[in-house]
């Protein structure tokens, strides 16, 4: 029999992980043979409803999901984890600002990064959803120095989701015909959602929607904007896209890309090709090899408009990283 893989999951009582954790157990991320054990971290105070998450999952009786474990401890919840889906965060309350969430949620994560350190398998794997999932990233990364750098990853597909979208509805076809969206930069109102390279139907987008200024305007406004958008709709910030957008990008990563097209994440901007400045968790263009590394798509042509878009997201990084200095 194969082996259970151990995913770590945080935030566990919560509307994410509410929408993540039974489509971890029913084979759909990593494959119809591969046993997994759910290993979930929560604060104290929201174990108990933890526990009712647990009793359905036990009820949805999923053959893979070999055992389930619960756990306020970030030591226990982490041990031998191959991968850490952290979902878990200080959410942005009546009017934080931006730095006001990313101080909150620094110690979090400089907790959870020892944890991973010190506790998580030797092939460990991480996956920050938690907003803001790119600094969040990086400071997780820095309190984990026995982690390679290749293991980091902060979610930008749902914005590439998002993206792929509404260029779909823009151009009448199905979102299946849309490939090579990219996300760069940060999972912010500055990140750059490129519609440079995208296709539509093996077609340049540009071609097929030809409407350049709704490109740069509402499509634009659109994609960086819509997590607002959804909260001020439902009064709720998204919760089964950001979960379904976690387990395509797990999918995206364990999986070959297919020929000519490529997948967006953070990543450590360390080597980049297109001048990004290290230090940075950046989301590029990403393509999965055969070997299983994951490389930053290079050679991509950019415009003066796209340079531009990459360089204020850019600086809007390094602004946040300034930020959480002390916890690096």
């Amino acid at each position: 029999m194969t082996a259970p893989i151990r995913i770590a999951v945080t935030g566990g009582a919560g509307q994410i992980a509410y929408n993540l954790l039974f489509r971890l157990g029913n084979g759909e991320v990593f494959g119809p043979r591969q046993p997994v054990i759910l290993q979930i971290l929560e604060i104290p105070p929201a174990m108990d409803a933890l526990r009712g998450v647990v009793m359905e999952l036990q009820d949805c009786a999923q053959p893979l999901l070999h055992d389930i474990i619960i756990s306020d401890d970030p030591a226990l919840a982490f041990k031998d984890a191959n991968w850490a889906i952290l979902v878990g965060g200080m959410p942005r309350g009546p009017g934080m600002e931006r730095s006001d969430l990313i101080a909150a949620n620094g110690p979090i994560f400089v907790a959870q990064g020892k944890a991973i350190n010190d506790f998580a398998a030797a092939d460990i794997r991480v996956l920050v959803v938690a907003n803001p999932c790119n600094s969040n990233c990086l400071v997780a990364k820095a309190n984990a120095p026995d982690i390679p750098a290749d293991r980091w990853y902060a979610m930008t597909r749902l914005d590439e989701n998002r993206a792929a979208s509404q260029l779909a509805q823009k151009a009448g076809v199905l979102v299946g015909d849309v490939s090579n969206v990219a996300i760069w930069g940060n999972h912010s109102a500055t990140q750059f959602p490129s519609f440079e390279h995208t296709l539509v139907r093996g077609e340049s987008a540009e071609a097929v929607i030809s409407d350049r200024e709704w490109l740069e305007g509402e499509f634009m406004t659109t994609v960086q904007k819509r997590g607002a958008a959804v909260i001020n709709a439902r009064g709720k910030s998204s919760a089964a896209s950001a979960a379904n957008a976690a387990l395509d990008s797990i999918r995206s990563l364990i999986n070959p890309t297919p020929p000519g097209d490529w997948f967006s994440a953070g990543i450590p901007s360390e080597g980049n090709p297109y001048g990004v400045e290290s230090g940075l968790i950046y989301s590029f263009p990403l393509r999965r090899k055969g070997d299983g590394s994951v490389e930053i798509v290079s050679g991509l042509s950019l415009s003066d408009y796209a340079l531009g878009k990459i360089r204020a997201t850019e600086a809007e990084l390094l602004k946040e990283r300034e930020a959480i200095s002390d916890l690096l």
